[in-house]
């Protein structure tokens, strides 16, 4: 129990984090969770080079942790207590699922940086509705976030609210694929020739675009009901050659060097969201991009300059923690979780659900 300088009390529970995952996104995420308070008792990845790597040393922290990244999931799920998993492994729902199933059986909270699974009941609806179950029957919870928490939702939803009326939403958002791995690079048809791209990405009916689930998720906010939803997925390429770090490539001129994808929504009743999602290896210069435009009673423009998505993204899951801990069993999109707040003290401060034993 510590007190602060105004003499009272602050409980300090002890959030237990395993940080499953161990690729770029984690090397920001544990030093921020570590900064508000959270304990990391495991981490896991298959990376033969990370294997038996303390997770210090794999953070940059300047120190040992005592704690070893392991290949194993089901050792480290069984052997430590944790309150929570912090799952960074792929976009879509489907390729995290096993991994999902694995982490709730063995009654661990789940936040997950999984663009699909910030909004995934019509795109992945069977696998959602699987973990929905199976999260509720284990008594914990499962949560997708990042920087769209913010950015593509809370703050849209809160310039809506200073609209008499809307007719059209516009957003456009862009990240550099190269600071998020070859999982998702591989995801954005990154070094496609224009045949592949078609073939694996454009005539892919299945493909959503990570605003697609925003864009769901906004509507579901705003209590509209889709009326048609579809989407134009180009390729973004480069006039020169373009090296990806990434991919360890040379991508040649005229190939994909990214994605650019177009989500359109109609609704019944009667606003149209038409959002867009850019991610490419960058070209010097570029920065990424947050724009949203509401046409209406008034017209309404919001940027946010170069926003730093993967801090963005690892400030938010770092913030979100207490609110998962804290909500109901089951798939709880962000529809259903408070608004995010600034954690002031450490993070344990604010849980008030903690289910597993032996934290104080």
């Amino acid at each position: 129990m510590n007190k602060n300088k105004g003499g009272f009390s602050l409980k300090l529970n002890k959030v237990r984090v395993i940080q499953y995952g161990c690729g770029n996104m984690a090397k920001s995420l544990i030093p921020y969770m570590i900064e508000k308070g959270a304990d990391i008792v495991g981490a896991i990845d298959n990376n033969p080079d990370l294997v038996g790597q303390d997770v210090g040393d794999f953070a940059n922290l300047g120190h040992q942790l005592g704690i070893k990244i392991s290949n194993d999931p089901d050792q480290v799920l069984s052997s430590v207590d944790a309150d929570i998993a912090v799952v960074t492994l792929f976009s879509f729902v489907q390729d995290n699922y096993d991994h999902f199933v694995k982490i709730l059986e063995h009654g661990v909270n789940i936040i997950t940086t999984s663009e699909e699974a910030f909004y995934s009941w019509s795109t992945s609806a069977q696998q959602t509705n699987e973990l929905n179950r199976i999260a509720k029957e284990n008594g914990v919870t499962i949560t997708g976030s990042g920087m769209q928490d913010i950015f593509w939702s809370q703050l849209p939803l809160t310039v809506a609210a200073g609209c008499q009326r809307i007719d059209r939403i516009e957003g456009a958002v862009s990240y550099n694929v190269e600071d998020y791995g070859i999982a998702l690079a591989n995801a954005h048809g990154v070094g496609l020739t224009a045949d592949e791209f078609k073939t694996q990405i454009t005539d892919v009916e299945s493909f959503p675009s990570y605003m697609w689930n925003s864009g769901e998720e906004l509507v579901s906010q705003l209590g509209w009901t889709i009326k048609n939803i579809s989407e134009v997925r180009v390729p973004v390429t480069s006039e020169q050659v373009v090296h990806s770090d990434t991919t360890g490539k040379d991508i040649p001129a005229g190939d994909a060097i990214g994605m650019s994808a177009v989500c359109t929504i109609e609704t019944y009743q009667g606003p149209v969201l038409k959002l867009q999602t850019i991610g490419q290896v960058y070209l010097p210069g570029q920065g990424d991009l947050c724009d949203w435009h509401f046409f209406g009673e008034p017209n309404t423009n919001f940027s946010v300059a170069k926003p730093d998505t993967v801090a963005h993204t690892c400030a938010t899951v770092t913030n979100r923690i207490p609110d998962v801990i804290n909500a109901h069993p089951g798939f709880v999109a962000v529809d259903e979780l408070p608004a995010l707040r600034y954690l002031s003290y450490p993070m344990g401060y604010y849980v008030r659900n903690q289910r597993h034993r032996g934290h104080c």
